[in-house]
């Protein structure tokens, strides 16, 4: 197989004095969605049979109740879903499926209301001050977390963070920018052969210091959600990231630069993940420069498939 090289440029963040406000409480009340499901009129009644006998969903029925129904019934009344394709990825917390957007394909990601790690969701959303008093309620914990991913990737955009552009959100429902082509999603970096690992570890090491000093910690950032996608290095599940006000932020970005340090090493990087702390937790250099030179990082021939669970 014959590697193919992929230019990876550092996007440039916007020039804005802040990143939105951590303190500001995330709703996590009834939302249309619910009253829909609760109303089941006619329209709603046809688009739940033809959701439920779609070849692509009938495995799937577990994770669409009434109320995710009426989540994606009204992202698709509000103009934000054309028509649904096949799952792009199925794990434990939630599926993502490819879909057809007014103006391109997107990624809706589907958080099962009956997840299986509901516990650990908790122990990143407690200590949160976004989402002080939810409670023990399964509903509002997951229609939280969705919300936590929304709020995330707008603020990860805004500090000049390469991820999925959030679209819409809607109870436990996250529509987004889908990251592949004809189809078939990105590449993560695992499954691609890093032949210039020095200068895809700058690159990730530069977008966690932007997240850090935005005001986040990724909480799980390693090899198996970071892909590359048309030349750019991008980085994916962002709803367990927590705020630099959390008090478990510390062991969450200590073991981000572990996992990161450790996989570009392997990959023959000059990556040491005590380094890579204190590269991303320094004051931020106002007069420090992006890299000039564009890092090659090869990845995968397009033809070339790639199996296993991963989001878009």
């Amino acid at each position: 197989m014959a590697d193919q090289d992929v230019e990876v440029d550092l996007l440039e963040a916007d020039e804005a004095e802040g990143f939105g406000d951590e303190w500001e409480e995330i709703d996590v009340a009834d939302t249309e969605a619910d009253r829909i499901a609760r109303k089941r009129d006619r329209e709603f009644l046809e688009f739940r049979k033809r959701i439920k006998d779609a070849d692509q969903f009938k495995v799937e029925a577990s994770v669409f109740d009434d109320a995710t129904l009426g989540a994606l019934y009204k992202l698709v009344q509000d103009g934000h879903i054309d028509a649904f394709g096949g799952p792009l990825s199925t794990g434990k917390e939630a599926n993502v499926y490819l879909a057809a957007g007014p103006d391109s394909e997107v990624a809706v990601k589907i958080y099962r209301i009956n997840a299986s790690d509901f516990r650990s969701m908790r122990a990143y959303l407690e200590g949160d001050p976004r989402f002080e008093g939810i409670g023990s309620d399964k509903k509002k914990v997951v229609t939280a977390w969705t919300k936590k991913e929304y709020a995330n990737l707008r603020r990860a955009i805004a500090a000049g963070v390469r991820v999925p552009e959030p679209i819409a959100v809607q109870r436990n429902v996250l529509v987004m920018e889908f990251l592949g082509t004809d189809g078939q999603r990105a590449h993560r970096l695992n499954e691609v052969n890093v032949e210039n690992p020095e200068t895809a570890y700058e690159v990730v090491r530069e977008y966690t210091r932007r997240l850090y000093d935005a005001g986040l910690v990724h909480g799980d950032l390693s090899e198996y959600n970071i892909v590359v996608h048309e030349g750019e290095l991008a980085l994916l599940d962002l709803g367990q990231a927590v705020t630099v006000h959390h008090p478990n932020h510390q062991e969450f970005l200590e073991r981000d630069c572990r996992n990161v340090a450790d996989f570009f090493a392997r990959a023959g990087a000059d990556a040491d993940a005590d380094e890579l702390l204190a590269y991303v937790t320094r004051a931020r250099d106002s007069d420090a420069a992006a890299p000039e030179d564009a890092p090659d990082v090869p990845g995968r021939d397009a033809g070339d498939g790639a199996e296993g669970e991963n989001h878009p």
